[in-house]
């Protein structure tokens, strides 16, 4: 019997290879899908490392014209997620859309963009809990240490039910929401030297100053807003949670993190939060005590509210960056296992545990890899932030914009070939919109990727920024070729590239 047809309870899905069936409704969705963005971590790091990389003090405004842009990827995206629900998403997507050797160059860069945003995220995740341990407790060790133990109570939830891994999320995702519109509500009370200022907002200034690498920036703060059709064969109703969760965690995010950069500027003034020297003049210095722009929030809050607050929200930030880690950690796993159920990755990771539906072959691959990563990174005594931290997350964030682009092609191409009876809009124009936009969106990313590696404005060409892409490209080149020879010598497997999932009767697989 194949998995699409395996009864709901955790116990037979098991047996018969198929995940946990209608675990998940609209709001545990939302929650895997904004927990992967990490609210406190966006605005305390990113919008605020972003300020002061780029110089642009319109990253407000972009927030909502990239919210634009991604609302027209969601029409097609959803509209999709009616047809098809698999593990692999945007693998299934592009192999049903574009065809199948495409599919599967698309599911190498997956996995690819993917593993490097969670074991990335670690990099910071180990240093701001090993400081926090640090100053409250008088606990030292390592932050390889403290990521080892993150990595491995991650790897612990991985084999649990998706169900569980949610409630986890909500928990540190709610408690972040609230202390970033605390956060909000303070600078609106008592901002900064310049008062409330609309610079944020203004175009000239938003469309002026590094608008490449301030738009990639913004755009990495939306990762993980896509993840919601991964989860698409354990939801309780496949045709409309995954378009519902979609739409409004988009929603949250655009808009909710336009407002939080917005107040973030105004706690420092715009002025101050794009000079490096303005701001240790400010205060906002790191322990090296040069510029540190993540301080903004934690100084911000201690300032007006409370050190106890302050520090509250110390350990949330840290909470934020280990759900991101969990969220980017099932979507691996869950990638892994639509790909071993097709038999393009060996079968074995098409396994789930009998008692709970968990994909554990390709949770434990994860956790796996994310072990010996780190470890290369220790034993070189690389910077966690500079290097592994940054190097990753950047190289995630570039693959996941190239497969935005390539599932907005699909879907185009999906719809052209069966019949539908999705408007003209949702299955052709916006889709196709969104594929142009965003593919303009990569290639300034391409291009801007020394900045987003360097942090440096005017930094030069080196190594990195040629090989670290050429990982994530590369990678996507092997696919094809795999895909290619799965055609030419197993045929019975490359017919079953793209299935396993569920799609609505009378609708045939895309003849490739």
């Amino acid at each position: 019997m194949e998995a699409t047809r395996a009864p709901a309870s955790a116990a037979t899905a098991g047996r018969e290879g198929g995940l946990h069936r209608r675990a998940l409704g609209v709001p545990d969705l939302v929650f895997f899908i904004v927990a992967a963005s990490a609210p406190l971590t966006v605005i305390a790091g990113g919008v605020a490392s972003t300020y002061l990389v780029t110089g642009n003090a319109g990253v407000p405004l972009l927030f909502l014209v990239l919210g634009a842009i991604l609302a027209l990827f969601v029409s097609g995206y959803a509209a999709m997620s009616h047809h098809i629900t698999n593990a692999g998403a945007f693998y299934a997507y592009v192999a049903k859309g574009i065809g199948r050797i495409a599919g599967v160059g698309t599911s190498f860069v997956a996995l690819i963009a993917y593993n490097s945003m969670q074991i990335g995220i670690g990099g910071l995740f180990g240093v701001a809990f090993g400081g926090f341990m640090l100053d409250k407790t008088g606990i030292d060790m390592e932050w390889y240490v403290w990521l080892f133990i993150a990595i491995g109570v991650i790897g612990l939830l991985g084999q649990l039910q998706v169900d569980l891994n949610a409630k986890v999320l909500a928990v540190f995702l709610t408690l972040e929401i609230v202390v970033v519109a605390i956060f909000d509500i303070a600078i609106a009370a008592d901002p900064g030297p310049q008062g409330i200022v609309a610079d944020g907002f203004d175009p000239s200034i938003a469309f002026g100053t590094a608008l490449g690498a301030a738009l990639t920036f913004t755009m990495a703060a939306f990762v993980g807003f896509e993840s919601a059709a991964i989860y698409g064969e354990e939801v309780k109703n496949p045709r409309r949670t995954v378009a519902r969760a979609t739409y409004i965690a988009l929603g949250i995010t655009a808009l909710f993190y336009a407002l939080s950069a917005w107040m973030l500027g105004n706690a420092a003034g715009p002025d101050t939060a794009t000079n490096p020297e303005a701001l240790v003049e400010a205060g906002f210095v790191g322990a090296s005590g040069g510029p540190d722009p993540t301080t903004i929030v934690f100084i911000s809050l201690n300032e007006r509210i409370s050190a106890t607050f302050a520090d509250i929200a110390t350990l949330l930030f840290c909470t934020s960056l280990f759900a991101a880690m969990l969220s980017f950690h099932n979507a691996v796993s869950r990638y892994a296992f639509s790909l071993g159920r097709a038999k393009v990755l060996p079968s074995v990771f098409g396994r789930v545990r009998p008692s709970t539906g968990a994909p554990y072959v390709g949770s434990l691959m994860q956790t796996s890899l994310a072990v010996v990563i780190v470890a290369l990174f220790a034993l070189s005594d690389s910077d966690p932030v500079l290097q592994l931290f940054t190097w990753l997350t950047n190289l995630g964030a570039l693959g996941v914009i190239l497969l935005l682009a390539l599932a907005s092609f699909s879907v185009v191409g999906y719809f052209a070939r069966h019949p539908h009876s999705e408007s003209a809009w949702t299955s052709r124009i916006s889709p196709a919109l969104a594929g142009v936009l965003l593919s303009a969106v990569f290639v300034i990313a391409l291009l801007n990727f020394n900045v987003l590696i360097t942090g440096l404005q005017d930094a030069p060409t080196d190594d990195r920024t040629i090989i670290l892409p050429a990982i994530l490209i590369g990678g996507g080149l092997i696919g094809v070729g795999v895909g290619a020879w799965l055609r030419a010598k197993r045929p019975e497997v490359y017919a079953r590239i793209g299935e396993g999932g569920e799609e609505v009767a009378g609708e045939a697989p895309a003849a490739r």
